[in-house]
């Protein structure tokens, strides 16, 4: 936890008027700082002492940054649009984790496939049939894992981000190896050639669930 989460934790959770004056005494070089060091006479002030610390901290110290990002901004009357037009221009600017779906999966990585007609790209069709069951099951609950734990695994985001990846996500094909491979550098999924899809399946879950980056935050 940085110090800045610590603070205002360890204020906000201040459950009694002595806890808060002990903090703030405690914190009062940085409260100084921000021009937030106070006396406090009620237990409830610690929320007004929080919000003025994070305005110092998040916008008035960083104010010269702020205005140097907005004339940026302000070439080709960007800044303007998004003034005039701040709801459709948020999913462009601002990240909503929002809970992705197998459609939205099976449809980002597109698959490096073999000519037509080949016997390779028989068995190419045929495990793109069984990651598309696969996703579908992880979407419903089915699956050791979700579709954000294989985001993570192909890619290393839990979410997808509003600029879109890149490189572009990509599938490709093994033939010698019983287990999912990934490269998240260049978002690289790499599917295993199986006989079925219950055994796809549960190499796939295993694959995942002891990659080393699975779980991480």
């Amino acid at each position: 936890m940085c110090w800045v989460c610590l603070f205002v934790f360890q204020i906000e959770n201040a459950a009694t008027l002595d806890a808060l004056q002990e903090c703030i005494m405690r914190h009062s070089t940085m409260l100084q700082t921000a021009g937030c060091l106070r006396h406090v006479a009620a237990v409830d002030e610690k929320t007004e002492i929080v919000a003025n610390y994070l305005q110092w901290y998040i916008f008035d110290r960083n104010s010269s940054v702020i205005d140097r990002f907005k004339d940026g901004l302000s070439a080709l009357q960007f800044l303007t649009a998004l003034q005039q037009h701040p709801t459709l221009l948020t999913p462009v600017l601002c990240h909503c984790e929002k809970r992705l779906t197998a459609f939205e999966l099976e449809r980002l990585f597109k698959p490096q496939l073999s000519p037509s007609g080949s016997n390779r790209r028989l068995k190419e069709s045929q495990t793109l049939a069984c990651w598309a069951d696969y996703l579908l099951d992880c979407e419903e609950g089915e699956a050791a894992v979700s579709v954000e734990d294989i985001l993570m695994f192909a890619t290393g985001l839990t979410s997808l981000p509003p600029s879109g990846l890149e490189p572009l996500p990509q599938i490709e094909f093994l033939d010698d190896v019983p287990l999912p491979m990934a490269n998240t550098c260049s978002n690289l999924l790499k599917l295993p050639f199986l006989d079925s899809y219950s055994v796809f399946k549960s190499q796939m879950d295993f694959g995942i669930q002891n990659s080393p980056g699975f779980s991480c935050l």
